[in-house]
């Protein structure tokens, strides 16, 4: 941390080798935007000017950094208040300086004014909201911040900065008026034009006839006596623009060596220290969109926790009462069904089968979900949590965007599986989600029993949900096979059925293809004896 300073200053990384190891992708797992959409991230966290995938890590220290700053955003909303109040004054400032390169101009005396406006309106926002929660907050980043704004706005330069921004706005406000000198040809049309004064006081309108008639233009500077053409109701914006931009221009020119000081000033501190608060932008929106969600959930009664963050090498995941964060911001008035979900030494890669609109989807999201929240450093969905972090997220869902015209939909699902295994490591999460639903069963069933083969082999923690009920009968081979070769076990996950109604939980056990039916068809008066009862009624 001794090496950070205003250039390389971050809420997300702790340091400045974290900071690199991070832009250099050292640090960075294999989780695509797809993914994110996939899974249902980027619904909920509704990222706007920036991608979840750029904040993705694998770094232990950087996820528990962050998760001490989230502890302070939801600890003291006015931390949210102080950032949004924040981003727009950044905003604007972003927005002067493309005005400014579109122009190709950078001297105008105005927008010199108003950059310094808002950057002492940035630090000042940032050094009371900031100084309003010190003395509770306990992550490293937003405390440093806090020290780093307290330096900047009680130093010397921005003393200085102030007055030299009241003197200049100052000045500014004196303008009331401009006394324009035209001359004319021997016909009276104007051949130049120039300001001859910049005065405090406005003009005002006269007796315009006395005035005439008085043949009096010496004694009275500030009475007019004939509008400019360009200000009148008639003329349109174009002409009026025109004569503003010439007094613009004016004025400019008038105040030329105060502004090119001013500029000096501008370069030499502002700008360094304005482009430490831009940098900052998307981790402001990250910040913030990850509050708001946590905020979402808990508003609705449900459950956060931070996880326990286990080494790579031990490829963990355990979570008790994990939910489906997205299920649970589009359900808030249902109370949500919580699974256990744990990978262990009996179980690195997972086949769950069920009923249909059973659950299956929402579970293997859920997982997905909670690795890459966990990976953001945001809490987990789940009352408690240890995970390892991982390498990459795969998945392999359903897409209404296959590329089957020369594959045909079985060829694309298995090209696309065929690129996971070329990226997969031990270390990786994998997430299929009714693959291979494109062909009959029994192709269907083999296919899946190879590919689950590799990755028992591949030992990367996996979950294969399917309505593939025959798969099941593969998985004691799959297991004494690649047990013999060094590989990883896979076991059954079912997606639960209770008097013929779903119940959303997933229970881990063998799977009975035909208890899903025969609860079904009880239900709804299908079974034989129903059928037999009604025939002879």
């Amino acid at each position: 941390m001794e090496n950070t300073t205003l250039e390389n200053f971050s809420l997300l990384y702790p340091d400045v080798e974290t900071q690199k190891n991070h832009m250099e992708g050292r640090d960075c797992p294999d989780i695509s935007e797809t993914v994110c959409d996939e899974i249902g991230l980027n619904e909920i966290l509704n990222l706007k000017n920036c991608k979840a995938s750029d904040f993705f890590t694998m770094d232990p220290d950087v996820i528990r950094y962050r998760m001490e700053s989230f502890r302070d955003m939801l600890d003291n909303p006015g931390l949210i208040d102080t950032l949004n109040k924040l981003l727009p004054i950044l905003n604007d400032i972003l927005e002067l300086r493309r005005l400014e390169a579109d122009n190709g101009t950078d001297d105008d005396y105005l927008s010199s004014i108003t950059e310094i406006e808002l950057y002492i309106s940035s630090v000042d926002t940032l050094d009371d909201g900031l100084n309003a929660v010190r003395g509770s907050l306990r992550g490293q980043a937003f405390i440093r911040l806090c020290d780093f704004i307290n330096e900047l706005a009680e130093s010397d330069y921005y003393s200085e900065l102030n007055e030299r921004l009241c003197e200049l706005t100052n000045r500014v406000r004196e303008i009331k008026s401009v006394t324009i000198g035209v001359n004319l040809n021997s016909q009276l049309k104007p051949s130049s034009a120039g300001v001859l004064s910049i005065n405090a006081e406005p003009f005002h309108s006269g007796d315009v006839i006395e005035k005439i008639m008085r043949l009096n233009f010496k004694n009275d500077d500030y009475t007019c006596i004939a509008n400019l053409i360009p200000f009148d109701r008639k003329n349109n914006e174009n002409q009026k623009a025109a004569l503003s931009n010439a007094f613009s221009s004016a004025i400019t020119e008038v105040y030329k060596s105060s502004l090119h000081s001013w500029k000096k000033i501008v370069q030499q501190y502002i700008l360094e220290k304005t482009d430490f608060l831009l940098n900052l932008i998307p981790e402001f929106e990250f910040l913030i969109k990850g509050t708001r969600l946590m905020q979402s959930l808990t508003e609705s009664g449900e459950q956060l926790c931070v996880p326990e963050i286990a080494d790579a090498s031990k490829c963990a995941y355990e979570a008790y009462e994990l939910y489906n964060p997205q299920v649970a911001l589009r359900h808030t008035s249902h109370a949500m069904i919580t699974n256990d979900l744990v990978f262990d030494s009996e179980a690195r890669i997972y086949v769950l089968s069920g009923p249909n609109r059973g659950g299956k989807s929402v579970i293997t999201c859920a997982l997905g979900l909670s690795q890459a929240m966990m990976q953001l450093g945001l809490f987990v969905p789940a009352a408690r949590a240890r995970i390892s972090p991982c390498d990459g997220i795969f998945t392999h869902f359903p897409t209404g965007a296959e590329d089957t015209i020369d594959k045909g939909r079985l060829g694309e699902e298995c090209a696309r599986l065929g690129q996971i295994f070329e990226a997969v490591t031990d270390r990786s999460l994998v997430l299929l989600d009714e693959s291979l639903s494109s062909t009959g069963a029994y192709e269907a069933s083999y296919i899946a029993a190879e590919v689950l083969s590799g990755f028992a082999m591949a030992g990367c923690r996996t979950l294969f949900s399917t309505h593939l009920h025959e798969l099941t009968a593969f998985i004691k081979d799959i297991n004494e096979k690649s047990r013999a070769e060094g590989g990883y076990p896979i076991d059954t996950l079912v997606a639960g059925m209770e008097s013929g109604e779903r119940s959303f939980k997933i229970n881990r056990a063998k799977p009975d293809g035909k208890s899903y039916a025969r609860d079904i068809a009880d239900k709804f008066g299908l079974s034989y004896e129903s059928i037999m009862k009604k025939i002879k009624r």
